[in-house]
């Protein structure tokens, strides 16, 4: 029995795997138990930004796991004292909150939100988006795309969804009683879709004038992704609460919910809590992946690399009609197309590419922004060339 099929055997049905079991990873490539070579343009679900075994995170991780790895939060530790200055420093919000994934902390700026609100007596919603995704606990599908729902009834209450970019919906649907909006400004698992300068304006002036909290989940457009720290940087809005996770770790898992001082100050002792969250392994290793994105300035290297990417996919593309829109920032891309994706991504692979399809029709490439413009190009030579092969 191979390690496929004794994964299949023994681990819960809910993965649609591919049939590949990868044993290293370098840089922007992994390579299987076969010896076959593969440029990542999925990275982890845009986790390893700084690419695979990156030295510095590796270093890190070395030196803290010989020193200590968990203490509980019952006492302090170096590694998460910094952590929470640089976050801070990065982020631009007071306060945070360190767990393990990012649908922690979405679970996390969701239970902050409702302690401020108890604060503030607001008893209406917390405005969602449509096509969104935020984590699989029963709080994060409360507020999410149906599917991920569907079975698990019933479902958190206070949560009212409106279109995304629909700003008549948002107007509607936004008084003195809203609580708040949870928002990703590029949608990861939903298409892709970025909100727009006038959304995402009329967001803040509505949370301004009545005192609602501005959410924004940054777990995947985080950590220089879209060419920027933050998402919202693009958009010159200030949230109340961040949750981010995904490249904060190098690889490593670790999420955060920050917030600013009008938020932290409803929440005590108690209220919230993690047993791994913010342990010095995670958080060690999350101080030599930031501080490489900062150093490195990975952020501009997102910028320059995702218009090279894209614009290398419109010179190929010329008479490719099943490609209906290339959207997104940075190198967080989402290629939509007239026909299934699921097929192209197993063609990607068979010319040693692997990539993402999400929503059916939407080709998700967010490449390690490492990723040299060379592999950029074979990325998107593959891309057309499994689409062409595909559809012919």
């Amino acid at each position: 029995m191979n390690y496929q099929q004794l994964t299949e055997k023994y681990h819960l049905p809910v993965y649609n795997r591919f049939p590949i079991t990868l044993v290293k990873g370098e840089g922007a490539h992994v390579w299987d138990d076969e010896g076959s070579k593969y440029i990542d343009a999925l990275a982890g679900i845009a986790v390893n930004s700084l690419g695979h075994c990156h030295p510095n995170v590796v270093e890190a991780v070395r030196k803290q796991v010989g020193q200590l790895m968990h203490i509980s939060n019952f006492y302090y530790s170096k590694p998460q004292a910094e952590l929470l200055k640089l976050l801070s420093s990065i982020s631009g919000m007071d306060n945070g909150f360190i767990c393990n994934s990012g649908g922690e902390a979405m679970e996390a700026c969701l239970k902050a939100a409702r302690k401020y609100g108890q604060a503030h007596l607001k008893k209406g919603p917390i405005l969602t988006v449509s096509n969104a995704f935020h984590g699989r606990t029963m709080g994060t599908i409360s507020m999410g795309m149906d599917k991920y729902s569907k079975g698990y009834d019933p479902l958190l209450q206070g949560f009212q969804e409106i279109p995304m970019n629909n700003v008549d919906a948002l107007k509607q649907n936004f008084d003195s009683n809203t609580l708040g909006i949870v928002i990703e400004t590029i949608q990861g698992s939903g298409g892709l879709h970025v909100a727009s300068q006038e959304f995402m304006d009329t967001i803040k002036e509505l949370c301004d004038k009545y005192n609602a909290l501005l959410i924004v989940d940054e777990v995947q457009t985080g950590i220089a992704r879209t060419g920027k720290m933050f998402g919202f940087e693009h958009y010159g809005v200030e949230p109340d609460i961040i949750g981010m996770a995904k490249a904060m770790g190098g690889g490593f898992p670790i999420g955060a919910m920050v917030c600013t001082t009008k938020v932290a100050e409803t929440m005590n002792y108690g209220d919230h809590g993690s047993t791994y969250g913010g342990n010095p392994l995670a958080c060690a290793a999350s101080l030599a992946a930031l501080n490489t994105v900062v150093d490195e300035n990975l952020t501009k290297q997102a910028a320059k690399k995702g218009n090279f990417l894209k614009q290398k996919i419109k010179e190929l593309s010329t008479d490719v009609a099943e490609i209906v829109d290339i959207r997104g920032r940075g190198l967080m891309l989402g290629v939509e197309l007239s026909i299934e994706g699921r097929s192209i991504v197993e063609e990607m692979m068979h010319q040693g590419v692997l990539s993402n399809c999400t929503q059916g029709n939407v080709m998700r490439l967010v490449p390690p922004l490492i990723t040299s413009e060379k592999d950029l190009s074979t990325l998107a030579e593959v891309l057309i060339s499994a689409i062409k092969k595909v559809s012919s």
